[in-house]
């Protein structure tokens, strides 16, 4: 592709696109990425034999704003009826984290973002016990707590997380394991931008304690999922899984903590794919560019 002049600044975007599958889209992409002056760097595309969908994410360098990549892009976004999105490469993304007790995911997103692996902005944690406050205050991050103890409260709680979203411009919901179970009008809300977290026990071992369970069944692989929410309980499109091999010797407690670790880099990772525009669904399943 044609470069830029050398004196010019370059941008650089990420570009999403999804639409029915038919001839030519890839030639008419990159003929209005070369109008608007781009030179793609990164290109990776799927077809979906199961939904007849097309799925391309591409990184381009242009000395193009926003304004132009999006007017040379917008007749073929309308030609083929896509869903695009054109973002800046490596913009933090706006993200609320919802925790209940367990602070090992919270924590490692917050270490993440703080040591600039993580491409997220996160302006507040909310949770329905105090007990990670100063946790989260080590890191500087605002930090509320509103108990949940029956419906009428379960609904408050819901009610600031969507004035917390509003307030905030959240793109993205993670749940670093908040043990409440979302209404289906907050899962409706929130469609398509809240991650949750959860061990690969289930459905086998359900309820409290599923290690100790585990350790009692003598389980050979322990694992995480990290998927999106939605209101059939841990069944959204999955983004990533994660598991490791245990055997008779360890103890209960090490189950505990080997299986924190693969939710703690479980759900960093979905997260990081998500906020690099790197997660597509195709249907209840997802479309991974990695």
């Amino acid at each position: 592709m044609t470069p830029s002049a050398p004196h010019e600044a370059l941008h650089h975007w990420v570009i999403s696109l999804v639409c029915p599958d038919q001839p030519g889209i890839v030639h008419a992409v990159s003929g209005a990425i070369v109008s608007a002056r781009g030179n793609i760097t990164e290109s990776q595309q799927f077809s979906s034999a199961d939904t007849g969908r097309f799925f391309i994410r591409l990184q381009v360098e242009s000395p193009a704003g926003r304004d132009e990549i999006q007017s040379a892009l917008d007749p073929v976004i309308a030609r083929y009826g896509m869903h695009a999105i054109v973002d800046v490469v490596g913009r933090p993304l706006r993200t609320l984290v919802l925790a209940s007790t367990a602070g090992h995911c919270v924590n490692d997103l917050l270490f993440r973002q703080r040591a600039g692996q993580l491409p997220v902005q996160i302006p507040l944690v909310l949770s329905n016990h105090g007990t990670l406050r100063d946790l989260v205050g080590f890191y500087s991050v605002p930090f509320e707590s509103l108990p949940i103890t029956d419906a009428a409260s379960k609904s408050a709680f819901e009610a600031r997380v969507v004035e917390a979203v509003e307030k905030h411009d959240i793109e993205l919901v993670v749940l670093a394991r908040y043990m409440q179970i979302l209404s289906p009008e907050l899962c409706a809300r929130l469609e398509g931008m809240a991650i949750n977290i959860h061990h690969s026990f289930l459905p086998g071992f359900k309820g409290a304690n599923p290690y100790k369970q585990a350790h009692a069944r003598g389980v050979k692989l322990i694992g995480a999922t990290a998927h999106f929410v939605t209101s059939d309980l841990d069944e959204g499109p999955i983004i990533e899984q994660n598991v490791v091999r245990v055997d008779h010797s360890r103890t209960a407690s090490e189950l505990v903590a080997i299986g924190q670790d693969e939710e703690s880099r479980t759900l960093s990772q979905a997260v990081k794919w998500f906020a690099e525009n790197r997660v597509l669904q195709d249907g209840a399943r997802t479309i991974i560019f990695k």
